[in-house]
């Protein structure tokens, strides 16, 4: 454990367990988005944390002897900070720790509305390769409806932009996200998303409520939507079927391995496309033949 004091709740991708975790921010400047519950009013406020602030926590890390070969920008909204003061850090992070292999971060579509391709560019010479996007879906319906504040539109010219930057993309599908009634437009459309973009990294999570539903599930019935619920275990197969089914990707590496999954799902998108989709048919077809996560072992 890194000797720094951070202000919790701290939540990082499951791929940066070794990595330095950095607040460079605290909290999450938008936190409108109803489905999450990672910093509610009474946890944490957003706020960007000071230049010099940062540098003496890197003066700790470097006193402590501890190994780093990878640093990633917490807290949710990293990227919101303006292309200077990210600029600033990485500057920072190569002067104090030239070893660092890798920086990423989270990173929100509209973090990147106010910052050019060229900015993008130099940020990663400077050491920032990976940002994590949590599109969540391609659906504009859905979208709307969890209140992301993002369209298909939106989220496509933000991945296109990290692209053309030379930066990875690391891209989040919430498997789920439109209950049941929503299910098949919500996986047809974020394909769809992901076909025209071709992130490097694509996850996908089953979406749950930790703290309750309710300020979710407002919205679809007050927008003339049947009351939402959980898709129960076959019929997240079956979105995740139809999701897969309409992926058409050259090189992207998938995984839907996180806690919240019944079925782990690895490989490469496309070559791996016709075993993905066949081991989910088998799911749906013979559950009891194929090792799936009990309840208890969710972690939720």
């Amino acid at each position: 454990m890194y000797p720094l004091n951070y202000i919790e709740p701290v939540f990082r991708p499951p791929s940066e367990w070794k990595s330095l975790i950095l607040q460079v921010t605290n909290g999450c400047s938008y936190n409108k988005c109803t489905f999450c519950d990672m910093y509610t009013a009474d946890s944490k406020k957003f706020k960007p944390k000071k230049t010099d602030v940062i540098e003496q926590e890197l003066l700790q890390i470097v006193a402590s002897g501890l190994p780093v070969g990878r640093v990633f920008l917490a807290d949710g909204d990293a990227m919101m900070l303006p292309f200077n003061r990210l600029k600033e850090i990485l500057l920072l992070i190569k002067t104090h720790l030239p070893q660092v292999t890798r920086v990423s971060s989270y990173c929100l579509p509209r973090n990147l509305t106010n910052k050019t391709v060229e900015q993008l560019t130099e940020l990663r010479a400077l050491g920032l390769t990976l940002v994590y996007v949590g599109c969540e879906s391609g659906d504009d319906e859905v979208l709307q409806l969890i209140e992301k504040g993002e369209t298909y539109e939106s989220s496509l010219i933000a991945l296109n932009k990290i692209k053309q930057a030379g930066m990875k993309s690391s891209v989040m599908i919430l498997n789920g996200l439109g209950g049941p009634e929503l299910s098949k437009q919500h996986a047809i459309h974020s394909a769809r998303l992901m076909n025209a973009a071709q992130p490097d990294f694509l996850s996908t999570l089953v979406v749950s409520f930790p703290l309750g539903e309710e300020r979710f599930a407002k919205n679809f019935v007050k927008n003339n939507h049947q009351p939402f619920r959980l898709l129960d275990q076959q019929e997240l197969f079956q979105e995740m079927k139809l999701l897969l089914s309409e992926l058409e990707l050259e090189k992207t590496i998938f995984r839907s391995d996180h806690a919240s999954n019944y079925l782990v799902l690895k490989g490469v998108l496309g070559k791996d496309k016709a075993t993905l989709v066949n081991t989910v048919q088998m799911a749906i077809d013979k559950s009891a033949h194929i090792p799936l996560r009990q309840e208890w072992q969710r972690g939720l």
